[in-house]
């Protein structure tokens, strides 16, 4: 048994089978074949090996033209791998002797060879980033076109990933996907996003993870924790399935709340809305008692196939949400799209940089056929319900001023072609930059409503990569830069009339509730599943209590002061919780 901790990132345990998924999307099963089938794996294992040599000479060889030999040198210690007759040797007796296919055994044989220089000095463990790249050369070559994927699994599974691409998390089987495991990772990347939406356990930055664990394997991962146990003893398991039916037990009651109003002990009422990213979390909103949608992201069209899609496929899928939520407020951001997701793995020259490159509403204004698609999509869904627009990553009144611009232009087109359209659609942004933060007053008077988005305020204040494992303990909510950035947005609407949401993942942390509606917060929109356990905790404080907690939070000069206070007042109202 091995106990591997990481983030936990989307509460619950699961106790299930592996799949471990390399990053090419290749899912290796363990296929056994008849014995006489050896022979034949094993030619196909030195066909893969001999046109993956052919590729790294040639590989080495346009290096070292182009950039010198020592830097085409890099490939020698693949073409050394490959070459060596102990490696070849362990593929042919695990093909021999287990009657496993070539695919099978390249993949357990070269995972072995991962951990064993995972526990060698520093600059020695770097080369298992040579051992994965040789792995998946070979794959290539051994499966090609062949390859299974997460959107069609036969049985329930765990998926543990060196990290998951959002166009991977976006077509994944959501029936039998039952949690994830990751090595790269913070609480905020997109994968852990996905995890809460879809109310699944997962734990990521595990860094080795996926060398730890062979496919069937048996696994416990609790995303309370932030632990992944593999191959545990009864005992354990045992232990795991008690706290499993406690927590099963818990979310029943939570879930006969969901016709009850949020409402504090003194009588404020508190909004809470739903954030999706696929149309068909649009009922979970409404089973788990959100009233209405606050974000709605749509970069998922572009995620889930190669093409891009037409105004009527974006049209069709706000149209489905709409139609849902049946006249209760639906609040679509546009296109979110650089960074980590889309725009990169189509990029010719991938930018170096990209959470401060070409991303959201940047990338909006250099693609005006993408961004005007989108919103001549939105205005036209918008006559069927309560439909607001709300723009991403806005830094300057000149940018909200030219969004805005491009949006009037684009109601002019559609009256003139006699499509008919909202002119009163509620204008909002994203304020998630501490540029706009810090000019929250001259926003609110150019827009009708704030949406606080923390993953990338907290990204951009503390200068901390949200989807970089090696640097996760430093992503913290609890910032008092942070907190005054957030404390003045909220400052700022109340002063100008505008409504401010809180839409990041700080919304849906219960430690976090007395703090935010202390400082004056009064709409929060989080993933789904965590609604309930939002309005439990709503029921059982009064403003007042938030008030103190948020004054007396104001004279503490660490995070670390302010979460262990935090949590210490949370576990007062909701004992039975933490």
């Amino acid at each position: 048994m091995k106990i591997k901790k990481g983030i936990g990132v989307s509460p619950g345990v699961v106790i299930c089978q592996a799949v471990v998924l390399d990053a090419e999307e290749y899912r290796i099963p363990e296929r056994h074949i008849s014995a006489g089938l050896a022979g034949e794996e094993i030619d196909r294992l030195e066909n893969a090996l001999a046109g993956s040599r052919e590729e790294l000479i040639e590989l080495r060889d346009n290096t070292a033209k182009r950039l010198g030999k020592e830097t085409g040198a890099i490939f020698d210690f693949h073409l050394a791998l490959l070459d060596d007759k102990s490696l070849l040797e362990k593929f042919r007796g695990k093909i021999e002797h287990e009657s496993v296919t070539a695919e099978f055994a390249v993949a357990v044989v070269l995972r072995e060879y991962a951990r064993e220089f995972l526990q060698m000095p520093e600059y020695l463990a770097e080369r298992v980033k040579d051992v994965y790249d040789i792995e998946k050369r070979i794959l290539r070559r051994l499966i090609g076109q062949s390859r299974e994927d997460l959107g069609h699994l036969t049985e329930d599974v765990v998926v543990l990933a060196h990290d998951m691409t959002p166009s991977q998390t976006a077509n994944m089987d959501r029936d039998h996907i039952m949690g994830l495991a990751i090595d790269a990772g913070g609480r905020t990347s997109h994968t852990a996003i996905v995890a809460r939406a879809l109310g699944i356990p997962a734990v990521v930055g595990l860094n080795d993870i996926t060398v730890s664990v062979d496919a069937g394997d048996m696994i416990i991962i609790d995303g309370n924790r932030g632990v992944v146990i593999v191959e545990p003893d009864e005992a354990t398991i045992q232990e795991h399935r008690r706290f499993l039916q406690r927590q099963v037990e818990f979310t029943h009651e939570l879930d006969r709340l969901r016709d009850l109003p949020a409402i504090t002990m003194d009588g404020h009422e508190i909004t809470l809305l739903g954030n999706i990213e696929f149309p068909s979390e649009a009922t979970n909103v409404l089973a788990k008692g959100g009233l209405g949608v606050g974000l709605y992201r749509t970069e998922f069209l572009y995620l889930e196939k190669e093409t891009e899609p037409t105004e009527e496929d974006h049209y069709q899928a706000y149209c489905k949400v709409i139609e849902v939520m049946e006249g209760r407020p639906v609040c679509i951001r546009t296109l979110d799209l650089g960074a980590d997701k889309y725009t990169q793995a189509h990029s010719l020259i991938p930018e170096r940089n990209p959470f401060l490159g070409l991303r959201s509403i940047r990338f909006c204004f250099q693609h005006l056929h993408i961004f005007r698609t989108q919103l001549r999509a939105v205005l036209r869904a918008s006559m069927k319900g309560d439909v607001s627009i709300m723009f991403p990553l806005i830094t300057t009144v000149m940018e909200l001023r030219q969004a805005k611009m491009i949006l009037r232009d684009v109601m002019e087109d559609l009256e003139e072609e006699g499509v008919e359209v909202r002119m009163d659609v509620p204008v909002g942004m994203m304020m998630e930059v501490p540029s706009a933060a810090l000019q929250s007053n001259q926003f609110a008077q150019e827009v009708d409503f704030f949406s606080i988005g923390t993953n990338d305020l907290i990204q951009y204040t503390l200068a901390v990569d949200r989807t970089n494992e090696r640097v996760a303990p430093l992503f913290t909510a609890a910032h008092p830069a942070v907190l005054r950035l957030i404390k003045d947005i909220i400052r700022a609407g109340q002063r100008h009339d505008v409504g401010v949401t809180l839409c990041g993942e700080m919304g849906g942390d219960p430690e976090y509730i007395l703090l935010l509606l202390g400082m004056g917060l009064r709409t929060l929109s989080v993933a789904p599943p965590i609604i309930p356990e939002l309005k439990k905790a709503i029921r059982s404080i009064t403003i007042e209590h938030a008030r103190r907690v948020a004054r007396h939070v104001a004279t503490f000069n660490t995070d670390k002061q302010i979460v262990s206070y935090l949590r210490d007042q949370i576990r007062q109202v909701m004992p039975e919780a933490y």
